[in-house]
């Protein structure tokens, strides 16, 4: 990992600032889209349990045992002794004894658990079965009351991040708090490859649009996980750490900001 970009979390552990999500990969694809990952250069391996793809992706694994790992505790898993359960499945399909990092993945406000799903969390780091605990899809509200009642920060929030989506005022929070944020969907689901700022940006740099736009996101310190299944797509990710954009390219990037620009469910409603 001599060369591969680092991010330093609040509980002192490094984190692999590109990543390789693996949603919408089905179970039984999942071991090789995996391996081609790993091969290529991967270090982080992004999956959740409802993904319906730990098996495979803890196959794809194998014995590469200093891979960052980690997945999610859904939804219908929250409360302290369901989540508790819930990870001990995680672990069971993945093949492993502890994840590298385990998330709650969204905070379904209306159902009220997701404190005591935290602190269960909490918990499982204490006995070692996740070095580290964050969450995913929180909103400065859910990330302040939990802190507020277990004292415990979480190390990231993973929540959709791409050009013309680019959630700065929950990105400030984030730095204030000390939290990482890792982007899902950096590609916007690949609907910014045909930006024409990203088509311009791509023929200036000569490397692929996703490399242009996760490029983007690694200068901004954010850790992206793109999704790919086809080596020639994992491999054209992977480029984004071979260059680095200007300033006056990563301005014209940050101009992409929409505010309405959201592709996923919003986290106030979605549980």
């Amino acid at each position: 990992m001599t060369d591969y970009p680092l991010l330093t979390l609040n509980d002192n552990r490094q984190l692999p600032q590109l990543g390789f999500g693996t949603y919408q990969i089905p179970d039984e694809d999942a071991p090789q889209a995996v391996k081609m990952a790993l091969e290529t250069g991967y270090w982080l391996v992004d999956t959740a349990a409802i993904y319906q793809n730990e098996r495979g992706v803890g196959e794809g694994i194998g014995e590469w045992s200093d891979i960052f790992l980690q997945t999610k505790i859904w939804n219908e898993s929250q409360g302290y002794d369901r989540t508790m359960k819930a990870a001990e499945k995680c672990l069971a399909r993945l093949g492993r004894d502890h994840v590298d990092m385990l998330l709650i993945h969204w905070p379904c406000p209306d159902k009220g658990e997701f404190v005591d799903t935290w602190k269960a969390l909490i918990e499982l780091r204490e006995k070692g079965k996740a070095k580290s605990i964050g969450v995913s899809n929180f909103r400065k509200d859910d990330l302040k009351r939990i802190v507020d009642e277990t004292g415990v920060v979480p190390a990231l929030n993973q929540i959709e991040l791409h050009p013309t989506f680019q959630q700065r005022e929950l990105r400030q929070v984030h730095e204030d708090m000390g939290i990482v944020t890792q982007s899902w969907s950096p590609l916007g689901q690949g609907q910014g490859l045909s930006e024409g700022t990203i088509q311009d940006i791509a023929k200036e740099t000569g490397q692929p649009a996703s490399a242009v736009i996760l490029r983007w996101h690694i200068q901004h310190g954010l850790c992206p996980i793109p999704k790919a299944s086809s080596r020639d797509h994992i491999e054209a990710n992977f480029k984004t750490l071979e260059f680095t954009l200007s300033e006056d390219q990563m301005n014209r990037i940050d101009a992409m900001d929409d505010a309405s620009g959201r592709i996923g469910p919003d986290p106030a409603e979605f549980c």
